[in-house]
């Protein structure tokens, strides 16, 4: 990002392509596909094939070489376009940043390329019913035997498991010289003998689902394991800063959708004198809306470029800020797009009741909103730790 608070004529023509590819499909091909409990692969791998969805990784592994700023413009523009591609999130910015960086070469090789072109997804096991987002507190174990890892646990809200080939999983070891528990990832394939998934059925209108996932002594190599056995918290933030950059983009994109649907109803809908978008009542929190989503994409710019030039602490404290003020930018303006449609606002005509849900969901995944609450307040303003 230059100081002059714009994005580069790279970034900005990166976005420009993105939407008119995504425009061939659109909102109304999206929903038809997630009623209909199919998948957007189409678009997904096409996507891939134009060297979009393995932007932020290294060429030499078949990527774009750029950084979480432009697979978050990516993502952005995909939603904008009403097509929200959540794996967008998991497979290319948590899981391949994550063995960008800390990765063997052969691992690398391995399943970096796939992810890249989206012939392969990655998906990410972290949350756990009983741990929610106290990462301190998963339960799923890894333990040795031999030369094999043993993983034993459940996780659950894991997005994508029935299109993925692999799972990178947050298992805690017992470190033999404390005997205290350590985070450790490793890459677990979904035909693993005692690996299983169940969907959770859900409200949200979504191609990508969510399930349960159950590990019963899952048997796994030594060279599963993705970074430094005693690498602990630093390598899952790895992931999980861009996880936040991507969920802002996600939200920032929708909210921009939402108005983009708003304003053009308001403009041609007419009630009494005039289009409705003359009456203040009508305009001023579509103007509100519109000034919360652009800081929020300010916010998420910042937090993008800290991350790329390496400020991982600084990037931690933007992302989530920018998650938290995309998540709410995102809520009001689907909000607001449903009353200005009146009626028409909650039929499936009009196509923008879906996005109640879909919006809500970012005040509480990746992290809840409270969450990044209690980390400004202790990080950023000094205060007492309150969990």
């Amino acid at each position: 990002m230059s100081n002059n608070f714009s994005e580069s004529e790279e970034r900005r023509e990166l976005r420009k392509a993105v939407a008119k590819l995504a425009g061939k499909y659109g909102r109304e091909w999206f929903t038809e596909k997630a009623r209909a409990g199919e998948k957007t692969t189409e678009l997904w791998l096409e996507i891939g094939k134009n060297g979009y969805l393995g932007i932020n990784i290294p060429e030499e592994y078949g990527g774009g070489g750029g950084g979480i700023g432009d697979i978050a413009a990516v993502c952005e523009e995909l939603s904008a376009v009403g097509c929200p591609l959540l794996l967008m999130v998991v497979s290319p910015a948590i899981c391949g940043t994550i063995i960008s960086r800390y990765g063997t070469e052969e691992q690398k090789r391995r399943w970096l390329p796939g992810i890249c072109d989206g012939t392969s997804t990655m998906a990410f096991a972290i949350t756990e019913p009983d741990a929610g987002t106290n990462t301190h507190n998963i339960t799923t174990t890894a333990r040795r035997d031999g030369d094999e890892w043993v993983l034993n646990g459940r996780k659950i809200y894991i997005s994508g498991v029935d299109e993925a080939d692999n799972v990178l999983v947050v298992a805690r070891a017992e470190d033999a010289r404390t005997g205290k528990v350590k985070p450790v990832l490793f890459v677990v394939p979904t035909d693993a003998a005692g690996f299983e998934y169940k969907a959770i059925p859900m409200e949200i209108v979504s191609p990508e689902l969510q399930f349960q996932v159950f590990l019963d002594d899952v048997r796994l190599p030594s060279d599963a394991i993705v970074g430094d056995e005693d690498g602990g918290l630093v390598q899952l933030f790895a992931g999980l800063n861009p996880e936040r950059i991507m969920a802002a983009s996600f939200s920032t994109g929708l909210a921009r959708y939402a108005l983009a649907k708003a304003a053009a109803y308001a403009k041609e809908r007419t009630v009494f004198q005039g289009a409705i978008g003359s009456h203040q009542a009508i305009a001023h929190p579509l103007a509100q809306c519109h000034i919360e989503t652009e800081m929020a994409r300010l916010m998420t710019q910042k937090a993008a470029a800290l991350y790329d030039a390496g400020d991982d602490m600084g990037a931690g404290e933007a992302a989530n800020m920018a998650k938290y003020a995309a998540a709410e930018a995102a809520c009001h303006a689907a909000d607001a797009a449903v009353q200005t449609h009146g009626g028409n606002g909650i039929t499936q005509e009009y196509g923008v009741a879906g996005l109640l849900v879909a919006t809500r969901a970012g005040r509480i995944a990746p992290v809840s909103r409270e969450m990044i609450l209690n980390f400004v307040a202790m990080h950023s303003l000094g205060l007492p730790k309150s969990y």
